[in-house]
């Protein structure tokens, strides 16, 4: 696997733009469009929260239902989110809007919004956005970057990544966009996420590829605990690659998934990383637990922990926060026979051994807390099962970004 510049145009025969629509912010991009030459196969992993978006639903429908699908319309914003039937229908609105614009049916064009909850979409302006993104959408790396640009929020930076891998002798790329500062809690899967390749591959090995690898990437990253009634990840196959067809439980297939993978945690962990008010990413890497689903389980435990992530923000290396989430995460373990460490590019440090503090240098660990990117490390001594989560610090910038969201 090779890491490619870009993201969502990296792929053969996929167009982008973003544009300035008018939608609820002023001076800036606030509509996106990702846009397929061919007809794709689609797969996608939408919020479990019962509150579902009505992009959320028009979206499963296309994925389910249609025949295939060529184009996203995206805004940022306004969520569409607890709108009724108004909202729903401005799903269709767009659908056709995009339809009429770059000649393709109707039941192809997917929707996805992100922004604040309850108001209606000017759809005027949508539809006025469209004709603006189609109009200007093209296969350049640029392009696909005032895409990712468009679809920011409270993101401070944009989110993209390619790869590219080799199938039968053809060179197949993978690239993706994603979104996500606040609101992040995936649970399929405010995030939003838009992966494009050029392969030939089955809508089953597609849907199974995705729904297999968001549980150890977008499902393994949190921000504030709340699973947002937007979450919407979408990969699309437009095949012009012209690769063998890739089909399930093949060599080609786990190549495939892996390259898939590493584009789907880069943009998970950006989102983390880039969480609002955050100043560090927070990693959590439990080791030798007893099954996965129990590392998954405790990881996710510590880096959703407020008391954990207030602690990093402090620089503050207090083991017992970490041991408290571990407790409580409904994994039952010896909490005598389990080790801690911290570690950042200034270092590691091993801060609780087998029940009691290691009696370690608070000076030196504060240090290491101090970096950009930190990791909390927990062996379990139990097993030889591995999982990581992401997370960030919390912040007094959290508090006062959503205390003010909707002004």
């Amino acid at each position: 696997m090779k890491v490619r510049t870009g993201g969502v145009t990296a792929a053969k025969g996929f167009e982008a733009a973003g544009v300035e629509a008018g939608i609820k912010y002023k001076n800036r991009k606030d509509m996106a469009m990702v846009y397929s030459q061919k007809p794709c196969v689609l797969a996608g992993t939408f919020t479990t929260n019962v509150v579902k978006a009505a992009p959320v639903l028009w979206d499963k429908k296309v994925v389910e239902e249609s025949p295939f699908g060529q184009a996203v319309v995206i805004n940022a914003g306004i969520a569409n989110a607890c709108t009724g039937a108004e909202g729903y229908s401005y799903c269709d609105k767009t659908a056709k809007a995009a339809a009429a614009a770059l000649n393709i049916p109707a039941d192809s064009v997917l929707v996805a919004s992100t922004g604040v909850i309850g108001m209606q979409l000017p759809i005027d302006r949508i539809e006025a956005g469209v004709e603006k993104l189609a109009k200007a959408k093209a296969e350049t790396l640029e392009a696909g970057t005032l895409a990712a640009e468009a679809i920011m929020t409270t993101d401070t930076i944009s989110k993209q990544v390619a790869a590219e891998i080799e199938v039968g002798g053809v060179k197949v790329t993978i690239g993706g966009m994603s979104k996500g500062s606040g609101m992040i809690h995936p649970n399929m899967c405010t995030m939003l996420g838009f992966i494009t390749t050029d392969a030939v591959i089955t809508k089953e090995a597609l849907t199974k590829a995705l729904k297999e690898d968001v549980v150890d990437t977008f499902n393994m990253i949190s921000v504030d605990g709340d699973t947002s009634t937007n979450d919407t990840l979408l990969i699309m196959a437009n095949g012009m690659a012209e690769n063998p067809e890739i089909q399930v439980d093949t060599l080609e297939y786990e190549e495939f998934k892996a390259a898939l993978h590493y584009v789907n945690e880069t943009l998970a962990k950006m989102m983390a990383g880039d969480g609002e008010g955050a100043t560090a990413l927070l990693e959590v890497k439990v080791e030798n637990a007893d099954t996965k689903e129990n590392a998954r389980t405790l990881s996710k435990s510590v880096v959703c922990s407020s008391l954990v992530k207030a602690m990093i923000y402090g620089h503050d290396a207090n083991a017992g926060r970490i041991l408290c989430a571990l407790g409580y995460s409904g994994v039952q373990f010896d909490p005598e026979k389990i080790d801690l460490y911290f570690e950042s590019k200034a270092g590691k440090i091993k801060i609780y051994e087998d029940g009691v503090s290691t009696g370690y240098d608070e000076e030196v660990a504060t240090t290491i807390l101090s970096e950009s990117e930190v990791t909390v490390l927990v062996d379990m001594k139990m097993g030889n099962e591995t999982a990581t989560a992401w997370g960030c610090d919390l912040t007094y910038d959290y508090v006062k970004i959503n205390a003010d969201y909707r002004s």
